[in-house]
């Protein structure tokens, strides 16, 4: 998501505008959740058709909301169906941009900023621009930037187009209790750690910090006993979780105040977190300094002197984790996507993995 650019002028979603005012004194944190619906679905039925190589999905390895449909687009390996563009880690108060890029431009899309896919849609978008993204390659318009949505239809939507062995995210005989925890997960937890980092009074970060943590003792003690969220397999509730427990260390516990324990300091949600870290499709995706350098260098009001910490010790995340034995099937009745392209890799030195 990149929560910015529209914060510095609505304070509801301050993680978009590079200079911007993420903190309002006063009050505290509420997120704009009106995005882009328009579904691309078997049936066309918003006007849009899944088609292989239609389309485009926008990212960025900083973002824990984007880092999700990274993930599931691999799990599920519409590599081939779906392409990837990648924007760079920070951004300023218009837009997410293609600096990774040669010549800065996205070589799909042929622009510099994201904000031109939006504007193609909408001249007068008025809200964030955000990632994830997926745009129509025929116009080079955004067709939906809804990213809870966005993971969901690939799971349902894409199946046509899945690899042999992917992985069923989303059971049917699982569902409702999915759904459930991942309504608990995001207003609590993935939500919860922006409500503590951009409170704008000590009482809005008082409450914020006791939800977050009330929730991560719920989890810590759901996962005593069990491998994975919900089930004896991988599913749409890990992936969501996964993204926010990587970044707590490096980012949340310190920079947003998150500060009760870290993350290594909480066994059953630890050795959970380095399980999926270490499970293809997860860890592979992540660019913790990528991560580092999008919080740290764009909420400058947090971080005034930009200055990106060279901790933590990341070589934790590949030690043994044990989770084994609480037994399950990562994949169920699938298989582990193979290795990742050369052209998708993570940089080798912003990843403990090798």
């Amino acid at each position: 998501m990149n929560d910015t650019a529209k914060a510095a002028e609505t304070s509801e979603n301050p993680e978009h505008s590079q200079g911007g005012t993420y903190s309002v004194k006063g009050k505290e944190f509420t997120r704009d959740t009106r995005y882009i619906t328009t579904r691309i679905t078997t049936d066309g039925r918003d006007g849009f058709t899944v088609e292989p190589g239609r389309y485009r999905l926008i990212a960025a390895r900083a973002c824990p909301w984007a880092n999700r449909a990274i993930i599931v687009r691999r799990l599920l390996g519409l590599e081939d169906a779906l392409s990837l563009g990648l924007a760079g880690p920070t951004h300023d108060a218009r837009s997410w941009t293609f600096d990774l890029d040669p010549g800065g431009r996205d070589p799909v899309l042929g622009i510099e900023r994201l904000q031109e896919a939006y504007f193609r849609r909408d001249p007068d978008y008025p809200r964030g621009i955000t990632v994830p993204a997926i745009v129509d390659t025929t116009t080079g318009a955004v067709v939906t930037n809804d990213f809870a949505q966005i993971t969901l239809d690939l799971s349902t939507q894409w199946r046509a187009h899945h690899r042999e062995g992917a992985p069923d995210l989303l059971p049917a005989a699982h569902r409702d209790e999915i759904d459930a925890v991942d309504q608990r997960v995001f207003t609590e937890v993935n939500n919860g750690v922006y409500r503590c980092g951009f409170a704008g009074s000590q009482e809005a970060y008082d409450a914020a910090y006791e939800r977050l943590w009330t929730a991560l003792d719920w989890l810590e003690d759901r996962l005593g006993d069990r491998r994975y969220l919900v089930g004896d397999s991988i599913t749409e509730a890990d992936v969501r979780l996964f993204t926010t427990l990587v970044r707590f260390d490096p980012v949340y516990h310190g920079h947003f105040k998150c500060n009760r324990r870290k993350l290594t300091e909480l066994p059953n949600l630890w050795a959970y977190a380095r399980d999926l870290f270490q499970t293809p499709g997860f860890g592979d995706t992540v660019d913790f300094e990528q991560i580092k350098r999008h919080y740290y260098v764009v909420h400058s009001d947090i971080n005034p002197g930009g200055i990106v910490p060279n901790g933590p010790d990341l070589s934790g995340w590949t030690t043994p984790h044990g989770r084994e034995a609480l037994g399950g099937r990562p994949f169920g009745d699938g298989t582990p996507p193979g290795p990742v392209s050369e052209s998708e890799r993570v940089d080798p030195g912003h990843t403990p993995l090798r």
